[in-house]
């Protein structure tokens, strides 16, 4: 009997490249491929890279690299790249990067088995030619459905598919491997986005947006309870937009109470909201529906009027933070993180203090914050007034600076508060030792974590009450609250 072939995925940049990951991992699987951890350990290594910035593709490369190492002193023949930056450079990431064997984009999913097996026996595959993506599909929303089927939407599988296709769970298993325990999933809500910032290549090469059907949603909630999951996670490129091309803005709306009341799934998260696109029908929901937490992952960037409009967006400071206390006045608990760019083509000083007027008022518990750097391909790099990079950086530092400072305060505030915590580790050698996971603010890799006094009678994917009692940094430090135990075993069957 012939070996059975090896596959190891590697995976960077956001939840969604995980989401990515996971189908080519039930494809691979479906056609007879084994899934292993670790890429030494496998025949082919498949890198999904990211290319969002530079940071990003440089660790895109350095991944590709790292298992181009492993070829002749193990089991490893071959190395792949896929996702974002493959997508979006193609053959050019090809020349420049011979150590890859490959170089696919999104349309060589379908195939990918294929792909790889051609490689692995000393083939070829014509690199990936870029293209604009938002070009695949028609320009009015209303359309786009009708078309998805000739696109390649990575993420955007049927759920209900023909036996033997997708791992064995029933008639709902989506196309989708899980590749790890953890008790917490990402599940794509749409893909591609309609906006056009001035300093984002994304939709170039992620397309225009376009929904998933909301059965479709559902079926892959209710398979991920099945394989464990206590909470999902809701990605997209701009979560505020979903529906609209199904006909009904409102959707998401309709569909988070519905998700909130399938078995098994104890909290439901969304990402990627545009403070531009939110409705009071929506913060309505996110802040008052049982099981979906109160987590605003909202895209601010900047707060200045004049660099908003030069990246070309709306909003100022003041607007920003009557959003934020609309929201506290629905949940005072509620969560809420953003990223921002400083040093934009032309910001002033004087933009840059109302940035910070606006991060001192937010209270935000989480802030990413980045310097400007030229994207190819968009609407940015052509402008003129750029700023030196030592003050790019200067700036960078000093808005990181206060950042930090900031949701340290913010995580201050939050002691005495009680918090609802999935756990995701327990001491292995001694659980009175403590464990960690994350409050209903906290979203996975972004954010701070809950680390709990004691781990006594705790599992992982348990959900617990504690009380916060203090602080390190943004991380709380919670005590389990007696009683709660008996509820985190029933939360966690």
């Amino acid at each position: 009997m012939p070996e059975r072939r090896t596959v190891a995925l590697v995976t960077l940049g956001c939840a969604r490249n995980e989401v990515d990951s996971e189908e080519l991992a039930g494809r691979l699987e479906a056609d007879g491929w084994d899934l292993v951890e670790d890429a030494a350990d496998a025949d082919v290594a498949v890198v999904n890279t990211c290319g969002f910035v530079d940071a990003a593709k440089k660790d895109s490369v350095d991944a590709l690299l790292e298992a181009n190492d492993l070829k002749g002193h193990g089991r490893t023949q071959a190395v792949v790249a896929v996702g974002c930056m493959a997508e979006r450079y193609g053959k050019d990431l090809a020349e420049a990067l011979p150590e890859a064997d490959g170089v696919l984009g999104f349309d060589d999913y379908a195939d990918i088995s294929d792909r790889l097996q051609t490689i692995l026996s000393g083939g070829v595959h014509a690199s990936h030619t870029p293209r604009d993506r938002r070009k695949l599909l028609p320009i009015s929303p209303a359309e786009r459905q009708d078309s998805a089927a000739d696109v390649a939407l990575p993420g955007h599988a049927p759920v209900d598919l023909p036996d033997g296709l997708a791992p064995a769970s029933g008639p709902r298993a989506p196309l989708r491997r899980r590749l790890d325990g953890a008790p917490v999933a990402s599940v794509k809500l749409a893909s591609g986005c309609d906006r056009r910032c001035t300093f984002c290549a994304i939709p170039s090469f992620r397309g225009s947006f376009i929904s998933r059907r909301p059965s479709d949603v559902l079926n892959e909630t209710r398979w991920l309870a099945e394989q464990g999951v206590k909470e999902i996670m809701l990605v997209s490129e701009n979560n505020t937009s979903y529906g609209k091309d199904l006909g009904d803005i409102r959707l998401l709306e309709s569909l988070l109470p519905e998700l909130a009341e399938v078995d098994g799934i104890e909290r439901i998260r969304v990402s990627y909201l545009q403070p531009a696109e939110m409705r009071p029908g929506l913060i309505d929901v996110l802040t008052s529906t049982p099981k979906v937490a109160p987590y605003f992952d909202l895209s601010f960037q900047h707060s200045a009027p004049d660099v908003l409009r030069s990246m070309r967006r709306f909003g100022d400071t003041d607007r920003f933070l009557e959003l934020l206390d609309t929201i506290r006045g629905k949940a005072p608990q509620a969560g809420v993180r953003s990223n921002f760019i400083v040093g934009f083509p032309g910001e002033t000083e004087a933009d840059l203090a109302e940035l910070e007027r606006f991060l001192n008022g937010a209270r935000l518990d989480a802030i990413g914050v980045f310097g400007y750097s030229d994207e190819e391909g968009t609407e940015a790099a052509t402008y003129e007034n750029k700023l030196d990079e030592d003050v790019v950086a200067e700036r960078l530092a000093h808005v990181s600076r206060l950042a930090e400072e900031l949701v340290s305060q913010r995580a201050e505030e939050r002691v005495g508060e009680t918090v609802h915590v999935l756990v995701e580790a327990v001491d292995a050698e001694d659980s009175t030792e403590g464990a960690y996971g994350r409050g209903a603010h906290q979203a996975p890799e972004t954010d701070g974590q809950v680390l709990l006094t004691s781990g006594a009678g705790l599992s992982i994917g348990r959900m617990v009450e504690a009380k916060v009692v203090g602080t390190e940094g943004v991380d709380l430090v919670a005590e389990p609250l007696q009683g709660t135990l008996a509820c985190s075993e029933e939360a966690g069957r």
